[in-house]
This record gives structure tokens, sequence and C-alpha cells, in this order.
């Protein structure tokens, strides 16, 4: 007899708008060869349009308004619940606009992804964009990172890169950066399905290896 083939890795998503990064890994999902699961899909926003892209992708979502909690604790208590129904293998944040708290976060160590519209650790936090632009950047781009208990400071995983021209704005890179993002994240989730990537004491590491830099694209590695 045939063994039963090993589950797939459970993958549960967590947005605050409008989900295009959440779309890119719906897409990525149906790919024949893709080695993972989006189970759930919540949203701190009752209006979020991640809602109605996870919907139409039949996948089960949760709401869990930060208005209604009179604390983060409150707040990040509640949505620990709700994630620990859904029994992920990995959580990954994408366009998640709430700071978790550091038992949150200690919680999902290893388990849990961020993307950041920079190249960390440059511009940590809000206005990435409005702020290379403004200290004269030549590029900038965006950061997948292990979620640590410093803000948008956990280990980078991989990153990509945009150039800046001289007549962008913030809209015209922040639609660059996206572009890169779509194609970024769908691979580094991957290698964590894949069980190619893990987070040690303050690295990555890659196959086994030490990380010493982000993992960039363009770069065969990254997209093979």
């Amino acid at each position: 007899m045939n063994a039963d083939p090993a589950p797939q890795p459970r993958i549960l998503v967590l947005a605050s708008g409008s989900g295009t990064n959440l779309q890119a890994l719906i897409d990525a999902s149906r790919e024949r060869d893709f080695p993972g699961q989006i189970v759930a899909v919540g949203c701190n926003r009752p209006q979020a349009f991640a809602l109605e892209r996870a919907a139409q992708a039949n996948i089960d979502t949760f709401i869990v308004n930060h208005q209604d909690y009179g604390s983060r604790e409150e707040f990040d208590g509640a949505l620990m619940a709700e994630i620990r129904r859904h029994n992920p293998d990995l959580v990954v944040l994408a366009g998640f606009m709430r700071i978790l708290t550091t038992d949150f976060v200690r919680a999902l160590r290893g388990t849990m992804l961020n993307i950041h519209p920079s190249l960390l650790p440059k511009y940590t936090g809000l206005n990435t964009h409005q702020r290379a632009l403004e200290a004269g950047d030549k590029v900038h781009g965006v950061s997948i990172h292990f979620v640590t208990e410093e803000l948008d400071g956990g280990p980078v995983i991989a990153q990509a890169e945009v150039t800046i021209d001289p007549d962008d704005t913030p809209e015209s890179l922040a639609e660059k950066v996206q572009e890169k993002e779509h194609l970024l994240y769908p691979i580094v989730v991957r290698w964590f399905c894949e069980g190619r990537i893990h987070l040690g004491t303050d690295y990555v590491l890659f196959d086994g290896e030490l990380l010493k830099q982000p993992m960039r694209l363009p770069d065969e590695r990254v997209t093979h």
C-alpha cells in the first residue's frame, strides 16, 4: 500500500486593506506544485477588500475588529484565539496594520512572516516611499522577514530592488515596489512550506546554512 501523502503546511494570512499581496498568494497557491494551503484569512477591518478576495477563493475568513477591544493585549488575545482555531503552520502578515504585542510575537516565533516596503534596515515604520525620495536614494525596494519583537527588525529573508527615477512620486514608487512584492512573497512562502528557511537566534538559515545576506531578486536562487 502507498502511504498517504504528507499534509500540506497550513497558511493563515492576516491583512487590513485591499489584499493585493493576499491575491498574489492565492494565485500562487493555485499552482499544482505549490507546497502549502491557505486555510484562512483574518482582518481587523470589517470592510477590508481582502475579505472579498478570500471569499471569492472559497477561503475561510474571520474578523477581529481592533475597535472592539480596549487594549492591544485584549485584541491580540482574541486574534490569537482565532489563529489557534485554524491551527496554521505559518502566519503571513500581508498589509496587516497593527503593532503586535511581545507575547503574541513570541508565541508565533519562527512561524510568522512580514513584508515591508523598504530595503531594511532602512525606513522601518510608515511612509517609506516618501522617506526614500526625501533622502535622495537611487534604489528602493521590499523586504520579507521573520517577525520578532522589534518592529520591522526581524532577520531579513529576501529583498527586491527598484530603481528610483528622477520623476518618481511616492505613488509611482509604491506601484513599482508593489510589483516586486507580488513576485517575492509567494517565493518566500514556498520556501517556508518546503522547509528551506528557518529562524535562528537572530539569523536565517537557508537550506541549513547561515544566510549572510538577504536573497535578492533577480537571482536564480530566488526563483528556483
